[in-house]
């Protein structure tokens, strides 16, 4: 009886911490142990291994396992780690995954996501992937150097949000690395503001961020394209959106009911005006609303594929918008996928005794950080090449994307954390815009069960973004 007892105490007080991670000013509290794990392919240099023992220690991680295995073992390695983690009693804040291999080996770093977000001792905690890629086994110069930056901004920073640090760190790479083709990028479902700093999470901010920002003084356009027959509520979204960007000072250009060509017409002729525009540009805005495919494809009004990653492609080219910030928002699904989250399934009485957390999306709060060293280019969001881009998904990968009469959950969200603070840095707004949506319940069109939806925001940026001064 006294094992039972002390047993139930204790998951109540896991359960208890966990409902208050976010539950203060929408930052992660991080109590508990932080846990590391370093995977990396034979032959990974001693300098790469040291880079990563600063940036381990200068952000707090006290226990850090290393294993050099070949990549066809990196998913049984994380799959034992993952089951280590949920059967020690202490309480896990955070954990760091690294990923070490040559570029074109690891084909499927989604598959390593998916297994840790299994884990139950890591419910509503974050999940931290670095992902160094490099051409060859004995090229780990690069890949240090991208530690040692790492290591040297966390220690200077502590305060700093680790999508601030991670800014400033695009930042330094980019200068560092003039006339190449290297652009790390970042992908994060965080529901708050994540600082590593051995400070109180939810003390005040006493330093905005990265100083370098990007310079709006010129002309802002947008470019919004909905499919609106046969999407109910779509034409409350445009409306939102609409007056949402004319009152952030964009120049809006507006087509409904696109077919798939259209899609791409309009974004051609969206950069060439903004090429022979007499004035300087500085932003540009790409909402992109419509039904999605299976593999994430868009429907156009006539039921045709274009692949979005084609469309900001595009615009990646436009010389108007050379190191300027390039936003896109996608309102569409990403697959057939329907998550029904994760979370207790105990009843009613004894969930609101032990204060147990609400259901979340699988694939909220995962943090990954892709630096491909290899040099070679490609055409997805913020890859190779592909600086100064923040993509925002409606869905995770393979998800769908909820809306209804009234509009989507994301557009609404987001229209409404934007107006309630334009002045703040963007990517922190959109972490809240996650926050908040990643708390809905939805009940889809041809489902009797409640679903969780989740974004996912991709990140080249390399300096902060305001959208308002």
């Amino acid at each position: 009886m006294a094992f039972l007892v002390s047993g139930t105490l204790w998951a109540s007080a896991q359960l208890a911490d966990a409902w208050d991670s976010l539950g203060r000013k929408g930052k992660y509290s991080v109590q508990g142990s932080r846990v590391a794990l370093v995977l990396s392919s034979p032959g990974v240099s001693a300098t790469a291994a040291a880079a990563l023992d600063g940036v381990s220690q200068a952000l707090g991680f006290e226990t850090c396992e290393k294993r050099v295995v070949p990549v066809q073992s990196f998913l049984e390695e994380l799959r034992v780690f993952r089951e280590q983690l949920d059967v020690r009693r202490a309480a896990v804040g955070c954990a760091l995954v690294v990923l070490m291999a040559p570029s074109g080996q690891l084909r499927q770093p989604q598959l390593l996501v998916k297994e840790l977000s299994h884990c139950g001792a890591l419910q509503g905690r974050p999940k931290i992937f670095l992902l160094l890629l490099s051409s060859g086994l004995k090229s780990a110069r690069e890949p240090a150097a991208f530690l040692a930056a790492l290591g040297e901004i966390c220690s200077q920073h502590p305060h700093w949000s680790l999508l601030q640090l991670l800014t400033e760190l695009f930042c330094r790479v980019a200068e560092e690395a003039a006339g190449n083709t290297h652009c790390p990028v970042f992908r994060t479902s965080l529901r708050g503001s994540l600082c590593l700093g051995a400070m109180d999470p939810w003390r005040p901010e006493s330093d905005p961020g990265p100083r370098a920002q990007y310079d709006l003084s010129g002309t802002r356009a947008a470019l919004l394209l909905a499919v609106t027959q046969d999407r109910p509520g779509a034409q409350h979204d445009v409306a939102a959106l609409r007056d949402l960007c004319q009152a952030l000072g964009f120049k809006v250009t507006l087509r409904t009911d696109p077919s798939a060509q259209a899609f791409w017409e309009e974004l051609v002729q969206f950069r060439e005006k903004l090429d022979t525009h007499k004035e300087p540009v500085s932003c540009a805005l790409v909402a992109l609303m419509a039904h999605g495919g299976p593999q994430g494809q868009l429907l156009g009004a006539d039921g045709r594929e274009v692949q979005p990653e084609l469309l900001v492609g595009e615009l990646s080219c436009c010389r108007a918008l050379r190191g300027c910030p390039k936003i896109f928002l996608l309102q569409a699904c990403r697959g057939e996928n329907r998550d029904p989250g994760v979370g207790p399934r105990a009843l009613p009485w004894y969930w609101r005794w032990l204060r147990a957390p609400p259901v979340l999306p699988t694939h909220a709060d995962v943090l990954q950080v892709h630096a491909d060293f290899s040099g070679s280019s490609s055409s997805t969001p913020g890859s190779s090449g592909q600086a100064d881009i923040l993509t925002v998904y409606a869905a995770a990968e393979g998800c769908v994307a909820y809306r209804d009469e009234k509009g989507s959950d994301f557009v609404q969200t987001l229209v409404e954390v934007i107006r309630a603070n334009a002045g703040g840095d963007l990517l922190e707004l959109l972490t809240e815009v996650n926050r908040r949506v990643c708390e809905l319940d939805v009940l889809g069109p041809d489902s009797e069960e409640l679903r969780k939806a989740c974004l996912e925001i991709r990140s080249s940026l390399r300096r902060g973004l305001r959208l308002k001064d």
